[in-house]
């Protein structure tokens, strides 16, 4: 592991500000071990064996691509071209990464490698003006080819996406199997954390907090509460459709051709990133939104997540609902949904580990 005191203080630098990259509830599925001054492996893991969310790791990928863009970015600020090959002769939960830093005088600066500890989730409603023009051209500039966005804008389209979340909300809450990791990834009574998701970064109101606290403690009180008092009403309205409804648009990253190798979810978090990085440059704020497109392929390659009755129809019933917002095609393509807007950096949020962690 990476230890403080034997770093080249550029390559420290470096490190430290890409593990500043997104990573679905803070899991930072990656290590670093620091081979020489200008080589890095980057061990990656997955959390498919445990978390719902993460089907076939594919998640993580996106987190770890956005890892690697991070590192490029950093990289330039110190005259450094980064070049990541893939081990292939490791398995796919464990993806790894040799990780080469050469000198590549004349090389400007990323200017969105400022950008990188600033980046954060903003779970709250943002406001409803529409994007300009110019703020969707730099975003759509800033993905690399093979990339594209698809936009949703104005009230209908976004009361249609809000819609949809509310929707996938439900069924994620009422889910045995994401139980634990939503009771685990929840830092009660913080603003900031370095390995979880803080409470006060949820979105939701002091009170439906604490019930929340309360209600999670154990499964037997959230089924109670779900079949009987509507237990997931406060906190969808509160976590995703007003969110959804209070913003300038909803939006889909769609690759060329659809995804199907670790290296393409891994391409498409590093556009994910430099799409995101490039919103915070603009001073747009910027929530995901990946749920739909998860329990769509669940439903799509007819796969079991839950063993309780009715939630599989209530995911085909989703992905309907998906469908018919994205289009055939698209679905298939996207590799990233999210909302964006204008507003205020969030006041609380997910941290990182040390870097000698």
């Amino acid at each position: 592991m990476a230890q403080a005191l034997q770093i080249d203080p550029m390559l420290e630098n470096i490190l430290d500000q890409a593990r500043w990259a997104p990573s679905g509830d803070n899991t930072q599925p990656w290590r670093f071990e620091v081979v020489a001054p200008r080589h890095v492996v980057v061990h990656g893991f997955d959390t498919r064996s445990h978390c719902v969310y993460d089907l076939d790791g594919h998640p993580s990928q996106l987190s770890l691509g956005a890892l690697l863009e991070s590192m490029a970015l950093a990289a330039s600020s110190h005259g450094l071209r980064m070049e990541a090959r893939r081990r292939l002769s490791m398995p796919d939960t464990l993806p790894t990464f040799d990780v080469r830093l050469v000198d590549s005088p004349g090389m400007p600066p990323d200017p969105l490698a400022a950008y990188l500890p600033q980046r954060s989730v903003q779970r709250r409603r943002l406001s409803t003006r529409r994007l300009r023009a110019s703020e969707k051209a730099a975003l759509a500039a800033s993905l690399p080819p093979g990339y594209s966005v698809q936009w949703f804008e104005g009230w209908r389209a976004r009361l249609v996406c809000a819609r949809l979340m509310f929707g996938n909300a439900r069924l994620r809450l009422t889910m045995p199997e994401a139980h634990k990791v939503h009771r685990d990834v929840i830092e009660w009574g913080a603003r900031y954390s370095s390995d979880r998701i803080p409470e006060q970064a949820l979105g939701v109101d002091p009170m439906t907090a604490r019930l929340m606290r309360w209600v999670m403690h154990s499964w037997r009180r959230v089924d109670f509460f779900n079949t009987w008092l509507a237990g997931t009403v406060a906190p969808r309205l509160q976590m995703d459709l007003l969110p959804g409804l209070y913003c300038a648009a909803h939006f889909a990253l769609l690759a060329d051709a659809s995804p199907r190798h670790i290296d393409d979810y891994v391409a498409a978090g590093r556009a994910m990133q430099r799409f995101w990085l490039t919103a915070t440059q603009l001073g747009l704020q910027l929530q995901p939104e990946l749920t739909p497109l998860i329990f769509a392929r669940y439903v799509r390659e007819r796969r079991i997540f839950s063993r309780t009755d009715g939630l599989q129809e209530r995911a085909q019933e989703l992905a309907v609902q998906c469908q018919a917002v994205l289009g055939a095609t698209a679905l298939e393509r996207a590799v990233f949904l999210g909302r964006i807007g204008a507003g205020p950096a969030a006041s609380a949020r997910s941290l990182r580990r040390p870097l000698a962690d």
